[in-house]
């Protein structure tokens, strides 16, 4: 449901039903330079790209500094929120 130009008694109300039946809601306005979004997706999932991190041992040294960190931007996971 998306709605523009409404009250904000409306804009409330119609939110609080959409958001009991689970149907996602977009609000919006705008006032001259000014306006506003608002989106209530309620529960969802989603994929976001990260990129792979690898710890990499150089085996020269002993010690807590021995693996470092290696981030590879080409190598890449997608993890679902």
């Amino acid at each position: 449901v998306c709605l523009t130009c409404c009250s904000r008694d409306l804009l409330v109300r119609i939110d609080q039903i959409c958001h009991q039946k689970r149907i996602k809601f977009f609000a919006g306005d705008v006032f001259g330079f000014h306006g506003f979004t608002f989106a209530d997706l309620g529960d969802h999932e989603f994929v976001e790209e990260k990129t792979k991190v690898t710890k990499v041992s150089s085996g020269l040294e002993d010690g807590p500094d021995t693996k470092k960190v290696k981030l590879d931007p080409s190598e890449t996971t997608m993890v679902k929120k």
